[in-house]
């Protein structure tokens, strides 16, 4: 049984400015979110974007091959109505970041991951004045208050569309300061990508790749490329 997709009824989608940003226009009728809000975004090059999305569509919409309009939606309709409980689910990632849990053996991989990740805790400490503490194994941590309250003050002075971003820049890293440096310009998204991947990296150094491994991974890096661009656009 085939899905349903709606079909595409307009001749040309166009960026506009609108009574609280920007939106988007299809035949001159500006677009509605999923719930039935008026749509809207904080820029143009933002709305350019989803224009172009729209625009793009064929004969049937399909929401998968437009990410833009996607996370649009998700920051009017999810992040907005439950803002503070949405940001308060992404600072706790701080209580167990990835970047803190280290490998007890081999030695090269302890080296690696030191390497690649104890300048991004101590840019963190640096920059927001959480020093995060760091363990080996998988036994949990309890990382210092003041630490967590530090960066979840970070989290929470994001607008909802740059959150709705961040979202997906921390669930994909599995890293709340790898999250925190893409947004603010320390690493690229592919940086960011591959800091995120050490483990994995070693793994298939050793057993090789699938394709449908490989598929994946490209996958979150596209996820995380788009996250960034679109927290970019936001400002």
């Amino acid at each position: 049984m085939s899905s349903w997709a709606p079909k595409r009824f307009w001749k040309q989608a166009e960026a506009t400015a609108a009574e609280q940003g920007f939106t988007v226009t299809l035949d001159g009728r500006g677009l509605k979110t999923p719930a039935k809000t008026a749509f809207w975004v904080p820029s143009m090059d933002l709305a350019q974007e989803v224009a172009r999305e729209w625009q793009a569509q064929e004969d049937f919409v399909r929401p998968e091959t437009m990410p833009y309009t996607r996370t649009a939606n998700s920051a009017l309709d999810k992040v907005t109505p439950q803002f503070a409980a949405v940001a308060d689910m992404l600072a706790a990632y701080g209580g167990s970041d990835l970047l803190c849990y280290r490998a007890e053996a081999p030695q090269e991989l302890v080296a690696r991951q030191a390497q690649a990740w104890d300048p991004l805790l101590d840019w963190a400490a640096e920059s927001f004045g959480a020093r995060l503490t760091v363990t080996q194994g998988l036994m949990p941590v309890e990382q210092p208050p003041e630490c967590g309250a530090l960066l979840a003050g970070a989290v929470h002075a994001q607008t909802p569309f740059q959150l709705a971003a961040f979202h997906d820049l921390v669930a994909i890293s599995g890293s709340l300061v790898l999250a925190l440096a893409i947004a603010r310009g320390h690493l690229t998204p592919d940086e960011g990508f591959a800091l995120s991947r050490i483990d994995e990296d070693w793994q298939s150094g050793l057993w090789g790749v699938d394709d449908e491994a490989a598929a994946f991974e490209a996958q979150k890096r596209q996820g995380i490329s788009h996250a960034a661009r679109f927290f970019e656009l936001c400002g």
